[in-house]
């Protein structure tokens, strides 16, 4: 079912276009322990809606590296917050790009910097609860990054990754069912 509105009480031509393109309220019919994958919720950083200011349409996702924090804008002044795990020191990055593809339960295939760093890793992986992707990965543009699950819930709010972004499955799994394909996504440091 899409969704005009989430606490957007004013809307402008410009907000219902965006929204309309890119933003999705989930299904809330599925059964709940079902979108939580059999769990309670397991991130150290609970999401919330906040207020949020910047020129941002509704749609966008914004991640504060520095913050750790993702944030999925869906009305003028306002975004859902989602805690996250970022790069660690020497792999943060800051720009734009759009999500260009969605994958469910995503194989992983390390690339070839990461594996020279790292010989021990396998070289593909099937997608599943021991895939480091985790349930969902979104991906940025034709970069290496990904927003993606993470079977390591204690990673949220931590420095640790090789450049991507890193939530829970229950999370990933929310923002999956919320964002489109072309959707800007904006990277701050």
């Amino acid at each position: 079912m899409m969704s005009a509105t989430l606490g957007c009480s004013i809307a402008t031509a410009d907000c219902t276009i965006a929204k309309a393109q890119f933003f999705r309220e989930p299904d809330r019919s599925a059964n709940p322990f079902q979108r939580l994958f059999g769990f309670g919720s397991s991130s150290p950083v609970p999401r919330t809606l906040v207020s949020f200011s910047g020129p941002y349409r509704p749609g966008t996702i914004v991640i504060s590296t520095e913050g750790r924090r993702l944030y999925l804008v869906t009305a003028p002044g306002q975004a859902l917050s989602y805690g996250i795990g970022v790069g660690r020191i020497g792999f943060t990055w800051a720009g734009t790009r759009a999500v260009s593809m969605k994958r469910e339960w995503p194989d992983w295939t390390p690339p070839s910097q990461m594996l020279r760093r790292r010989p021990d890793l396998p070289r593909h992986m099937v997608g599943g609860i021991e895939n480091p992707l985790g349930a969902r990965a979104i991906y940025l543009g034709s970069s290496l990054y990904r927003i993606h699950g993470s079977n390591e819930p204690e990673t949220i709010g931590q420095a640790v990754s090789s450049g991507c972004f890193r939530m829970t499955n229950e999370d990933v799994a929310d923002l999956y069912d919320r964002v489109r394909i072309g959707a800007k996504v904006v990277v701050l440091r």
